[in-house]
């Protein structure tokens, strides 16, 4: 009994120590397992945090598309329908003075009396106002006045006489279709029709639809 007794409790105890160092073995297993989910949670986290270079490049790419599509209409709208352009004299003074910029419709080509307009003639950009238009009859009087189809023109807001000029220009002057005749406000030394004659619809750059003051800038 004593023998049995003695090799059970070896035998027990050898028992217990297979049990601790299974337990100690898979307790190692398990905290290695934690400790390499938690280096793989910790990676998948850095990438994540890291920019992919994929979506790098499809951002780069959606901003350049963006970019074009902007440099485009902006193209259309102000190379095509719209211009600016700043005004170099007093021609126009005192509604346009020197240094305003203005904003002109190119697609209006057929402007009618009272409207501003910018042209080109002799290679030079000039602001001036449409007194008559194809068709119609113009006459610069000795006295200073303006005359279409007879009729003496009545003018607001134009506050000078409208002599005539030493030129080539002979009244009265009879416009062809697809001609106007142009006057800046600023009569007295302005370079208009009575210099260098009726201006073609060709030669129309666009109708200015609104004025910023060099002041506001």
């Amino acid at each position: 009994k004593e023998c049995g007794s003695r090799i059970e409790i070896a035998f027990c105890r050898d028992n217990d120590r297979k049990v601790e160092k299974w337990k100690k073995y898979h307790d190692v297993e398990e905290i290695l397992k934690i400790r390499g989910n938690e280096r793989k949670g910790n990676r998948m986290g850095r990438r994540s945090m890291r920019p992919d270079s994929e979506s790098l490049c499809t951002q780069w790419r959606w901003f350049l598309i963006r970019l074009l599509i902007l440099i485009g209409i902006l193209y259309l709208l102000f190379g095509c329908i719209f211009g600016i352009t700043t005004v170099k004299n007093e021609d126009m003074a005192p509604r346009i003075s020197a240094g305003d910029l203005v904003l002109y419709y190119r697609l209006d080509k057929q402007p009618l009396a009272g409207d501003i307009i910018i042209c080109k003639k002799n290679g030079k950009q000039y602001v001036d106002r449409v007194i008559a238009k194809g068709g119609d009859s113009v006459e610069i009087t000795e006295e200073g006045t303006v005359k279409v189809n007879g009729s003496i023109v009545l003018e607001q807001n134009i506050f000078y006489e409208t002599p005539q000029y030493e030129s080539e220009v002979k009244y009265p002057l009879q416009l062809q279709e697809g001609e106007c005749f142009v006057l800046g406000d600023h009569r007295e030394g302005a370079t208009d029709s009575r210099y260098f004659g009726a201006v073609d619809t060709q030669e129309i750059r666009g109708k200015i639809i609104t004025v910023i003051r060099r002041n506001q800038l």
